[in-house]
């Protein structure tokens, strides 16, 4: 086209060009679906960033300044704001307009809650470490119990008749006398 500009490609199925191009067997595809991005990726520049957090992008710019947000930057230094980086603002504004924290105590609430979820992850971590020792610890007693069988002695296995409670011996249990002095008393 002279002026430059392309023309949008019309999503319904009945539109003429879609007929001509059908006619002289050329193709039209159409793309659909969603595209997946990480959360923390900075796409947003700061004026859509600052119209999804519904504020001035000057009030982005003082967060920017005091640490409270950290924007990524493009190669040409421009500010890139994540997902992650509109919802954080989003939690900022509220905490300032719903819960009446000044600056300062939305920057102690947030390196509280960073300093929580390390605490969370050490624990977590702590939780697996733990749960390994005594995995391997069980495999170990086992490990010991199988080899001593044959030398552990059943507690109360030969224990004379007459001498404490007495047992009821399965039909493989060996029986063996035990001679005992008596005692002269005198």
């Amino acid at each position: 086209m002279a002026s430059g500009r392309q023309r949008k490609r019309s999503a319904n199925p009945d539109a003429p060009g879609r007929e001509a191009a059908e006619a002289s067997g050329r193709r039209s595809r159409e793309v659909s679906g969603r595209v997946s991005v990480d959360r923390r990726r900075g796409v947003f520049m700061i004026s859509v960033a600052a119209e999804l957090a519904e504020m001035h992008p000057q009030t982005l710019r003082m967060y920017e300044a005091r640490g409270l947000i950290t924007p990524k930057r493009s190669p040409k230094n421009t500010r890139l704001y994540s997902y992650d980086d509109v919802e954080r603002l989003r939690r900022i504004q509220q905490m300032t307009a719903e819960g009446g924290l000044n600056l300062a105590g939305v920057e102690t609430v947030l390196d509280l809650e960073r300093e929580l979820d390390r605490a969370r992850s050490e624990i977590a971590k702590m939780r697996q470490r733990a749960e390994e020792l005594e995995a391997r610890m069980v495999e170990e007693v086992e490990r010991v119990r199988r080899s001593l069988r044959a030398e552990i002695v059943p507690y109360g296995a030969y224990d004379p008749p007459g001498m404490g409670v007495e047992r009821e011996r399965g039909p493989g249990a060996v029986s063996i006398p035990i001679e005992r002095r008596k005692r002269r008393r005198t």
